[in-house]
């Protein structure tokens, strides 16, 4: 068995510096923004972790939306966001580790984060996540719905372990094949709405 990468600041920092992101689509994922644009509460306090460049971020302000929280583990993405944001008194940048928060948020909002662990850690994920949201907070977003194959991320997943990680601490509301993905993501991404028990 191929040795477990150490998926560390130093891992992320490094595809940055080496401008291998491609993760990136250059947009918000249309599934979330379609969601975002009917949620009522301008005010949830939001979570974007691994948010890279938070696109999500930028259409979250542009449609209202007052109190959002970025992280993200490599210096350089976060700095880009400092002074992207400069001036954005809405969104808050912290450059750090998920697993260290201990905030409350209403909404976690998953694109491209979860698929960076390896698939025997996400259980932790699911139950950090879970501690980071309030009552009846949820977690919406996309998950691939594809193996990839791969020692390294993104790593894939499908319906059926997605359901076994979160159900312990989530209700299942929706996991439902994505509609309206970019075109080189169709047919493999799931929309997910999870409320925590």
């Amino acid at each position: 068995m191929q040795e477990k990468i150490e998926l560390n600041q130093d891992f992320w920092n490094g595809l940055w510096k080496n401008s291998l992101t491609g993760w990136d689509i250059g947009a918000a994922s249309p599934p979330i923004s379609e969601f975002m644009n009917q949620y009522p509460d301008k005010d949830a306090k939001i979570l974007i972790p691994g948010c890279g460049n938070a696109y999500e971020a930028d259409f979250l302000v542009s449609n209202g939306f007052t109190n959002i929280t970025l992280i993200d583990i490599a210096p350089i993405a976060a700095e880009n966001l400092k002074n992207k944001f400069l001036n954005t008194p809405q969104i808050h940048v912290i450059c750090g580790d998920f697993y260290q928060l201990e905030d409350q948020y209403d909404i976690i909002i998953e694109q491209t984060f979860f698929c960076t662990f390896y698939p025997e850690d996400r259980r932790n994920y699911a139950s950090k996540a879970a501690s980071l949201l309030k009552e009846n907070g949820e977690i919406i977003g996309v998950l691939f719905d594809r193996e990839f194959g791969n020692s390294h991320p993104p790593f894939g997943g499908n319906k059926a372990d997605y359901i076994q990680i979160f159900s312990e601490y989530f209700d299942i509301i929706k996991i439902e094949k994505c509609y309206n993905s970019i075109s080189p993501r169709a047919n493999s991404e799931l929309f997910i709405r999870l409320r925590k028990k």
